[in-house]
């Protein structure tokens, strides 16, 4: 073969990156283990926690137990600030936080869709099954601080908080640390506190959907080890990264009806993008040059 003919057969920078991504995804998966008993504990017990929380609401109170005390304490707190963070709790916000770490952590990333794929067949199956009526359609308007728009239907379970406890929980099980873990979990707490105090759900869903979205994890965690191809196959990879880069960008767009936390829904979608854009472009790049430079040069040395 010929020198012109060797050249030609070079991959271009497109087929160097389709060829690191395999060795790339590998290496990821190893950071996380497969398994984590203390994650399982703390997903479990949280898990187990909100769903006996919400029982006890309903046995003791009703329904609607709960409501008008948690709704008047988060009117303490201006209702810009609970815009952002019940935009937590919105999917394409998560997805969007997953390019995050989709990359270094593809583990992570596909034991996250598997435990969504669980969690959204709890949440879409019993709101339209129930389909119980939210507080503007049960409350005197004006008797209760709302924040958005007034929906009216399909509250339980509250599906801003199964969002949370899904992402938020599929951290919890990785993460190492206690104070990592009791911040995460918090965080889905408040997350799902958010949706009382801008009035569109009642203690009762948000319980019901913190635990459908923590008790999601386990099975997901199960799914995505019984299918390491999730993880590994950069097809399948980069397919589920390419829905998340699509949800990023439209992001701006939508403000979920919480006009406020725009800002918010803007930096989440820039800082999502220019992370996938550096993880899977950029810095495949980088390293590439970096090599070939470093072969170059050892190339010189040695004709020298």
């Amino acid at each position: 073969m010929t020198e012109d003919s060797a050249t030609t057969m070079r991959p271009g920078p497109i087929g160097r990156l389709r060829r690191e991504i395999p060795t790339a995804l590998a290496a990821g998966a190893a950071r996380d283990p497969s398994r984590s008993a203390s994650g399982a504990a703390w997903v479990l017990v949280a898990g187990l926690l909100f769903a006996a929380t919400a029982v006890a609401i309903y046995a003791t109170g009703g329904y609607h137990a709960g409501f008008e005390p948690l709704n008047r304490l988060g009117g303490v707190v201006p209702g810009p600030v609970w815009q952002w963070i019940t935009s937590l709790g919105n999917e394409h916000v998560a997805a969007a936080l997953s390019l995050l770490f989709a990359r270094r952590h593809p583990r992570v990333f596909w034991t996250l869709i598997c435990a969504a794929l669980v969690a959204s067949a709890y949440s879409r199956g019993l709101k339209p099954l129930i389909d119980a009526a939210r507080p503007p359609a049960v409350l005197e308007p004006g008797s209760f601080h709302l924040i958005g728009e007034p929906h009216r239907r399909e509250s339980f379970p509250s599906g801003h908080s199964v969002t949370a406890g899904v992402f938020f929980g599929v951290l919890v099980y990785y993460v190492r640390g206690v104070h990592w873990r009791l911040l995460l979990v918090l965080t889905a707490l408040l997350t799902g506190f958010s949706r009382i105090a801008v009035g569109v759900h009642w203690p009762v869903d948000v319980a019901a959907g913190l635990a459908g979205g923590m008790l999601a994890v386990l099975p997901g965690v199960w799914l995505a080890r019984r299918s390491p191809w999730g993880m590994l196959d950069p097809r399948v990879h980069l397919a589920f990264v390419a829905v998340a880069v699509i949800v990023s960008i439209g992001l701006p767009f939508d403000d979920g009806g919480y006009p406020a936390a725009a800002p918010m829904l803007d930096a989440v979608a820039a800082v999502a993008l220019a992370s996938a854009a550096f993880g899977y472009i950029i810095r495949p790049l980088l390293a590439m040059m970096s090599r070939r430079n470093t072969a170059q040069d050892g190339a010189r040395a040695g004709t020298g």
